[in-house]
C-alpha cells in the first residue's frame, strides 16, 4: 500500500486546492507499466470516494494526451533570448540561486532529464531563492516560483488551458511529499480553480500580484484537518 495526495480544484471558498490523502495499491518497479498500473490503482481509489470526478493524471504516465503534454517535462514557455522553447523543468532547475551558485544558465539549454539530475543542483549549499527573466523571486513561500513559472506556461498554450478545466481532481503518480514539494498536478489544480474563479488574469498579472494571492489564499489539506498556507 502507500498513500499519494490529489489535488482537487475548489471553486469557491477561501482555499483554492484541496488535499486529498488516499491510500491504494501500490506496484513497485520503475518501469513505465509498473508506475501506470500504481496511477490507475490510484485513481480507482480516488473514484470509490468521488465516483463522478474528472480525474487527470499529470505526468508521463498519463493514461490521456493531455496529462503527458502537461508534464513538466513536455510544458514550454519560450526563451526571450533566441526564442526558442523552454521546458518548464529546464526553466525551474536553471533559475535556482544557492549559498555557493547558480543560477546554472546553461541548465536551460539541457534536457529536463538532465537538468533535474545535474549534480550542482544538490553541491551548491542551501537553496536561497530564483531568478528568472532578470527577476529575483524569494524561496519563501516554497512552491510560488514553481507554480508561476508553470502557470505561466500553461496559459500560452491555450488548447491544453481550456481542456484542462474540464476535469476536477488531478494526480502525480511520480511525486513523493516525503522527497520533494513541487508537483505539476498541485500547480494545473491551481490554475483551474484560479481560472474557474475569472481570477487568472489578475493572478498572473504580475510577481506581487501572485504572491500576494499566495499569501492570502489558504490550502486545505484534510489529513491535517486544519487550513495552512497555500502549498
Amino acid at each position: 500500500m502507500a498513500t499519494r495526495p490529489a489535488f482537487i480544484s475548489q471553486s469557491i471558498g477561501s482555499a483554492l486546492v484541496r488535499i486529498e490523502w488516499i491510500d491504494f495499491t501500490w506496484h513497485a518497479g520503475m518501469a513505465m507499466s509498473r508506475r501506470q498500473m500504481s496511477m490507475r490503482s490510484l485513481h480507482e481509489a480516488i473514484r470509490a470516494v468521488h465516483p463522478t470526478a474528472r480525474i487527470l493524471e499529470v505526468s508521463r504516465m498519463s493514461d490521456e494526451e493531455l496529462g503527458k503534454q502537461l508534464s513538466a517535462f513536455n510544458l514550454t514557455l519560450q526563451r526571450k533570448d533566441n526564442g526558442h522553447e523552454l521546458p518548464v523543468e529546464c526553466a525551474f532547475q536553471g533559475s535556482k540561486i544557492f549559498e555557493r551558485g547558480g543560477p546554472f544558465l546553461d541548465l536551460l539549454s539541457e534536457s529536463p532529464a538532465a537538468a533535474k539530475r545535474d549534480p550542482r543542483l544538490q553541491e551548491s549549499g542551501r537553496l536561497t531563492g530564483f531568478r528568472f527573466l532578470d527577476e529575483d523571486w524569494p524561496s519563501e513561500p516554497p512552491t510560488a516560483f514553481y507554480s508561476w513559472i508553470y502557470l505561466n506556461a500553461l496559459r500560452r498554450h491555450p488548447h491544453l488551458a481550456s481542456a484542462v478545466t474540464e476535469y476536477d481532481i488531478f494526480t502525480d503518480i511520480a511525486f513523493n511529499p516525503q522527497r520533494s514539494i513541487n508537483c505539476q498536478a498541485s500547480s494545473v489544480a491551481l490554475y483551474v480553480a484560479l481560472a474557474r474563479r475569472r481570477d487568472l488574469r489578475r493572478a498572473l498579472s504580475s510577481r506581487q500580484a501572485f504572491l500576494n494571492i499566495y499569501n492570502d489564499s489558504i490550502f486545505k489539506d484534510d489529513a491535517q484537518s486544519a487550513q495552512v498556507s497555500l502549498f
